[in-house]
């Protein structure tokens, strides 16, 4: 690539981000334009009445090759949940972990009457598999629903009710198990090798450590400033924004879906929604739910499908005098549900799975409604979407819908369209 050429990022997610740093890094004149005040894409974090509250539940795979690879993870000063879940209906609870992560949890894992013994032993299995498996071979092959591999493997209908259906669920926003065993096969390689965490500072702490990257890079970030149109010629892009028209070498496109759809006319790009909504409340401070730093699952249903006490996992996540929960509820009814109908479901869940405990001061800080959070990733999916030159001509795709839904996806997708510029350029 010459190193005078001039490159238009649109979007400051992670993927934009990324792209930024990477060619800036390699000489080019890059300038990212974000529409919003602030950087990060879905990967946001607000700050009220003291408590740290993401843009819904959001968490970092560390074993992401690409996040090991982009962020400083000593400098994000991670909080980590302990391996495995809380399994919860009315009446009961049951913590099933990962013995050889978490030896201290074996005898209560052992004790867990929600999955069969022969379920432990087939999930050490996978594990063992998934970890066998080199990095290329994941996203290829044959596809199935992820129920139909479980299934494959032999694994009880009991253990995929009342474990995987839930923990996938808020993994994949999809309770039904019909999202691809690619996303099942790469996330659980990643829950096995690395931990599951949170910054201190909140998930925005990572497109900023990104931003403040590109910045030393040499990249220019322009927030507030939306791109409404991209003429490509073949040979240079002219790139229209509230502010004028900008003339670029090439662009990269690292908006969400359906504006990277408008902007480029790439039709593959997926744009079916998978959304949830997530509630934060807080209690007041030692009102130990005895789940320690672990996923409350639902075994019942989806409402709410999970609940996490944050603050046990990073306690600067809320003021000195109060804990936070968050729950997260899944399916189309809970986005049109209010305020206070979503936390009287909370609250009915935790006294029945908590009935020696009162939660008549359980409050709600705030709610996050996210309908398009992932774009829905049936089995074959991944043969179907666009690659980073699909636009055509100087214009290059850089987001998760070019790979898969999650930050690995995002950033991998950033990689891939900066090498296509250097090679084209």
């Amino acid at each position: 690539m010459d190193e005078d050429a001039s490159v238009a990022v649109v979007g400051a997610g992670l993927a934009g981000l990324v792209a930024a740093r990477r060619l800036a890094a390699a000489g080019a004149d890059v300038t990212v334009y974000e529409r919003r005040e602030e950087v990060g894409g879905r990967v946001r974090t607000r700050r009220k009445d003291g408590f740290t509250l993401d843009r819904g539940f959001q968490v970092l795979f560390t074993a992401y090759p690409m996040v090991r690879r982009e962020l400083d993870l000593d400098a994000l000063d991670l909080r980590h949940f302990a391996p495995g879940a809380c399994i919860a209906r009315p009446g009961g609870r049951s913590i099933v972990a990962d013995p050889l992560r978490d030896p201290a949890a074996l005898f209560e894992t052992l004790a867990c009457g929600e999955v069969t013994t022969t379920d432990k032993l087939r999930t050490l299995a996978l594990r063992q598999h998934v970890r066998s498996r080199e990095e290329r071979e994941f996203f290829r092959g044959r596809d199935a629903s992820i129920r139909e591999y479980l299934r494959d493997w032999g694994f009880s209908e009991k253990y995929l009710r009342n474990f995987v259906a839930p923990f996938y669920g808020g993994i994949t926003l999809d309770r039904s198990l019909s999202t691809s065993k690619h996303v099942f096969e790469y996330t659980f390689r990643a829950l096995s090798e690395g931990a599951t965490a949170l910054p201190a500072d909140g998930m925005g702490a990572i497109p900023g450590q990104l931003a403040e990257n590109a910045r030393d890079a040499g990249a220019e970030i322009r927030l507030g400033e939306e791109v409404t149109a991209i003429d490509d010629d073949g040979s240079a892009v002219e790139v229209e924004t509230a502010g004028g028209t900008v003339r670029a070498d090439a662009a990269v496109v690292a908006a969400d879906p359906s504006s990277a759809r408008e902007l480029t006319g790439v039709d593959a790009i997926p744009t079916d929604a998978r959304g949830c909504v997530t509630q934060y409340y807080r209690l007041p401070r030692g009102t130990q739910l005895g789940a320690g730093k672990r996923l409350i699952l639902n075994a019942t249903d989806a409402s709410p499908n999970t609940v996490v006490p944050l603050s046990a996992v990073a306690p600067e996540y809320a003021p000195p005098d109060y804990e936070l929960l968050n729950a997260t509820f899944l399916g189309s009814d809970a986005q049109d549900a209010t305020e206070g109908e979503l936390a009287t479901e909370t609250k009915a869940a935790l006294a029945s799975w908590f009935p020696e405990r009162s939660f008549e001061l359980l409050e709600p800080v705030h709610t996050e409604r996210v309908p398009f959070a992932q774009f829905a990733q049936p089995p074959g999916v991944y043969d179907r979407l666009p690659d980073a030159r699909a636009a055509g001509g100087r214009t290059y795709l850089a987001g998760e819908y070019t790979k898969w839904s999650s930050i690995q996806g995002a950033m991998q997708s950033a990689h891939e369209a900066v090498d296509a510029i250097v090679s084209d350029l």
